[in-house]
């Protein structure tokens, strides 16, 4: 098993990451990070809405291309919660409010249209059991001719969580997250004290915005925003 935050502060970029797990008393941990290279990605900050969280523009005036970086990386459906790196949250909530699955929804999406890098999409989902699905839409060559698609599904086990993000580190292209997502030892502490490590061991250059929910509290940090 992983220490996590070694795992993090020892690679620089990751990218977008998804952790979802139980702590040792059985409190439900969910994190959801973004990371940034160009001005326009790093120029994001998450905002809280009715069903969870989405990104938008610190700054409106320096927003060139808003496709694949501004979208909802977590909405609550009824008794789920869904938790992504791109719009397929959207997709996933819409046939998961009409009784399908998540599997289903993520069968109809593929990896991001950004060649060479091909951006994995990754995501998650929460149910009401304490289990919970991750995923990751990968492509299948170089080229991007093709899409693998690959679905995990894990029983609640306290003190155990689970962490998948979209690239492995630097790279050119950038080298997608590969095998399955990462089984990674939780601590018992407070939501606090997990947005406040997690925030500290990611890279100080490339951390744009962290999420963190333990059972229905909420705290978010926006480098942008930090006092």
């Amino acid at each position: 098993m992983s220490d996590l935050f070694k795992y993090l502060q020892e690679r620089p970029y990751p990218g977008r990451g998804i952790l979802l797990g139980n702590l040792p008393e059985g409190q439900r941990l969910c994190a959801y990070f973004i990371m940034g290279r160009s001005e326009n990605s790093r120029n994001r900050i998450f905002e809280v809405t009715e069903d969870g969280i989405r990104t938008k523009a610190f700054d409106e005036s320096k927003m060139v291309d808003p496709s694949l970086i501004i979208y909802h990386p977590v909405r609550q459906v009824g008794d789920k919660f869904v938790v992504t790196n791109g719009d397929q949250t959207d997709t996933i909530r819409d046939f998961l409010v009409e009784g399908k699955t998540a599997e289903a929804a993520l069968r109809t999406r593929e990896f991001e249209p950004d060649g060479p890098n091909w951006t994995p999409r990754v995501s998650g989902v929460r149910y009401a059991c304490g289990g919970y699905q991750m995923s990751i839409l990968k492509a299948a060559d170089a080229e991007g001719t093709a899409c693998t698609r690959n679905f995990f599904e894990y029983a609640p086990k306290n003190g155990v969580g689970r962490f998948i993000s979209t690239y492995e580190g630097f790279g050119s292209p950038l080298p997608s997250f590969h095998g399955e997502p990462v089984q990674v030892e939780l601590p018992q502490m407070t939501a606090e004290e997990y947005a406040d490590v997690l925030w500290n061991v990611l890279d100080a250059d490339n951390k744009v915005s962290l999420f963190v929910k333990l059972d229905d509290e909420i705290i978010i940090i926006n480098k942008h925003q930090e006092v």
